[in-house]
């Protein structure tokens, strides 16, 4: 799982650029239109969970604790959740939201992992 932190958190520090800037451009398309859409602004609130979750992701990438597989599963599920709530006419948000997603579950599955990976070096160094 150390690998997949690694790629995940870089990619989602890369997808943060991007997202950031069809986020901006969704925002004026929606205050030019005047559709009361807020889909620019839930872009913007996107980017900053997958930034804050790759940097964790990375940084976390060597731990054995479940903590930074929780704060994993907090910022990409928050970025999910608000991606999905708010796309509105921004469609690319979906795609985002999806990654997010699929971040938080494998955090989920990392954690799980992690502890019966935790648990057999237990009982392995009992043993000796």
């Amino acid at each position: 799982m150390k690998i997949w932190k690694l790629v995940s958190g870089i990619l989602s520090m890369v997808f943060f650029a991007v997202v950031v800037f069809q986020s901006c451009a969704a925002g004026l398309s929606n205050a030019l239109e005047e559709n009361g859409e807020t889909s620019g602004s839930a872009g913007i609130f996107v980017a900053i969970f997958m930034l804050a979750g790759g940097i964790v992701s990375v940084a976390t990438r060597n731990s054995v604790k479940k903590g930074g597989n929780i704060a994993l599963f907090i910022l990409f599920g928050l970025a999910a959740i608000i991606g999905f709530a708010g796309h509105g006419s921004y469609s690319d948000l979906t795609v985002w939201a999806g990654w997010c997603l699929i971040c938080a579950i494998l955090a989920i599955v990392a954690m799980i992992a992690g502890k019966k990976e935790g648990g057999d070096k237990d009982n392995t160094s009992a043993q000796a």
